[in-house]
């Protein structure tokens, strides 16, 4: 059996999982995996509860995307109630998102990924982390405390929590209007947080210069993109139609009605991972592989749709082909455009007199037996699925988690960069590091990713107290079998003190 090398576990992602590197005999890389060890199962926890309860269970998936479970709960449930929100409660909804988009880009950029640019992939892992960035370049440090404090206090302000703020988004709008007083001061913070956008977004372009070999081989392949777009082709995180482009930039499917996903997209399981594998349907499986998230959603759009994101995206696109830009390295900036989006949004928001009406939610019972609600979560978009009897209760729920769209790219961009730098003979951390990184560029949430079709794969290891591999059982898509033999496994349990 081939030689593998296994990162275990992958350091600054959230959730947990393993990259699993396949050698040949002359020690020459094969493939690499990215497996989920995780696993959760919220759809099966949530059968037999009312649907008016999903927001609230399904907000806890995760405490950095709560907000957009919770929103993409709500609006399903808006369709099971047969209601549209009044105009207030939509522009309060997109006003949390905006906050949860704004905390969750500035915690991926600042706090896990920046520490590998500023101090080097090769760098001592004990200070590659955000207290090194603290220590070393602590005006960039404040930047990340600053826009995700900020963030923060949007979803706050208006839900009353920072974290599993599940009592003010309900089916049909939302609970409250906010207070005036509290608005005045999100529209001062938002002009600072503006400033401090714009400032790292310079900085970072500037670091570009002097990355060209990570934005050549970290993740650079071609690939189908979607997400969510305006009629006008323009960047849509609440609500819009999906758009599908190729790696050429052809527009390969538009204005999808986002309640018919099923019709587009397929799901796929593999026995070595807990997450699920959607894909391109028309493609079919693997090679329908596609990417979501910011890069992504750059990629489809013409526009952005406030002036100063629109200026960034035309630099953006001058890293592509065609205006498709490949590189999953990218990430990052597309990353930072729309922060500084979000926040010329949010600007808009905060100063609309209509968003202090008293009419924020539309009241009814169960009209119809399902309900699907979509939105574009930080990572990708995100889809809630479900279906219920006469009394509203829960029969079957089908989640497609935004970081779930990306694992067929997950698998082919760690592979890519695990070709290019690992070398068995001359191991390094930094050499593993690399292979890490480009997971932390996609930024997956794997706490709710978990959701897996069909049987799950199950691995059961009898170790006795020297290490020693005793017994095996494992079973997979044809059932359990025993297996008392191993591959030689080089096992490097490393990571940073974060």
């Amino acid at each position: 059996m081939n030689e593998q090398i296994i990162i275990k576990p992958i350091s600054r992602i959230e959730g947990h999982a393993n990259i699993i590197i396949n050698l040949n005999e002359d020690d020459s890389v094969i493939d690499a995996r990215f497996q989920v060890t995780d696993f959760r199962g919220f759809e099966k926890i949530s059968e037999g509860r009312p649907y008016y309860e999903m927001p609230r269970i399904t907000s806890r998936v995760c405490g950095i995307c709560h907000v957009s479970h919770l929103l993409a709960s709500s609006k399903a449930c808006d369709q099971i109630i047969g209601v549209r929100p009044p105009t207030t409660a939509i522009k309060l909804r997109r006003l949390i998102h905006i906050g949860q988009f704004i905390q969750s880009h500035a915690l991926n950029l600042f706090y896990l990924s920046f520490p590998d640019l500023l101090f080097g992939m090769d760098s001592n892992p004990a200070e590659r982390n955000f207290f090194g960035l603290i220590k070393q370049h602590p005006d960039i440090a404040k930047y990340g405390i600053k826009l995700r404090k900020f963030g923060q206090e949007i979803i706050q302000i208006l839900a009353g929590k920072r974290i599993h703020s599940s009592d003010w988004v309900l089916p049909g709008g939302v609970k409250a209007p906010p207070e005036k007083e509290k608005i005045s001061y999100l529209l001062l913070e938002a002009d600072k947080a503006l400033e401090i956008t714009q400032r790292t977004l310079m900085v970072f372009k500037d670091w570009l210069q002097n990355l060209e070999e990570e934005i050549t081989f970290f993740g650079n392949f071609p690939s189908y993109y979607m997400g969510l777009v305006t009629s006008k082709g323009e960047l849509e995180h609440y609500d819009g139609k999906i758009r599908i482009i190729d790696s050429k930039g052809k527009i390969v499917a538009d204005q999808l009605d986002p309640n018919n996903y099923t019709a587009f997209l397929g799901e796929a399981t593999e026995t070595w991972s807990y997450m699920k594998f959607p894909y391109y349907k028309q493609a079919g499986y693997p090679k329908g592989i596609y990417r979501v998230g910011p890069l992504a959603r750059l990629n489809i759009i013409c526009h952005c749709g406030t002036p100063l994101a629109d200026r960034e995206l035309e630099g953006f696109k001058s890293f592509g082909k065609n205006g498709v830009v490949q590189s999953t390295f990218l990430y990052h900036l597309a990353r930072l455009i729309e922060l500084l989006f979000c926040i010329e949004k949010a600007q808009i928001l905060l100063a609309d007199p209509d968003i202090y009406s008293e009419y924020v939610r539309a009241k009814a019972a169960v009209n119809y037996k399902e309900g699907i609600g979509v939105i574009e979560a930080p990572r990708g978009t995100l889809i809630h699925h479900y279906n219920v009897d006469k009394e509203g209760i829960l029969k079957s729920t089908n989640m497609i988690i935004a970081s779930e769209h990306n694992n067929l790219a997950y698998n082919r961009a760690i592979t890519q960069v695990a070709k290019k730098y690992v070398i068995k003979k001359q191991l390094t951390e930094g050499m593993l590091n690399r292979v890490e990184a480009v997971i932390r560029a996609f930024d997956p949430c794997l706490s709710c990713a978990t959701h897996a079709l069909g049987k799950m794969a199950l691995d059961i290891r009898l170790i006795n107290f020297r290490g020693k591999l005793i017994d095996r059982v494992i079973r997979g898509e044809k059932g359990c079998f025993k297996c008392n033999s191993e591959p030689e496994l080089l096992v490097l349990n490393y990571g940073d003190p974060t």
